[in-house]
């Protein structure tokens, strides 16, 4: 059965590793790991040993903690302003979106965000 940090941490490297462009082959390669691990990692079929985690977040360039933040959603506030789903994060969909959005020259992506915020406020 997979535990639940275990999953927590497969989606983040999941996450980090969809939004810096890396295929599983890529990051397996620089870890020396065969990509059907990362696989397992990612889905938390597998547990990721503390040596691995560290040389994942160097290949991922993050912070080790990375990897544990949101983990405890209790900590998370409930108001309307953070209607955010809890699995955002995890949808292909939205994890396009945002490397698109950072590839978006600086002076159009805020103005990207401010139209998005306007829009949000009337909906």
């Amino acid at each position: 059965m997979v535990h639940a940090v275990d999953a927590h941490v497969g989606k983040r490297i999941r996450q980090r590793r969809w939004l810096v462009g890396m295929t599983q082959q890529k990051l397996a390669e620089r870890v020396g790991i065969k990509f059907q691990q990362i696989q397992k990692y990612e889905t938390g079929a597998n547990r990721v040993s503390a040596s691995r985690l560290w040389d994942i977040a160097e290949s991922l360039q993050v912070d080790v903690a990375f990897f544990f933040d949101g983990l405890r959603e209790d900590a998370v506030a409930g108001g309307p302003e953070n209607a955010v789903p809890a699995d955002m994060m995890g949808d292909k969909e939205a994890m396009e979106l945002v490397r698109s959005y950072y590839s978006i020259p600086e002076n159009q992506r805020r103005r990207l965000f401010e139209l998005a915020r306007v829009l949000s406020d009337v909906a």
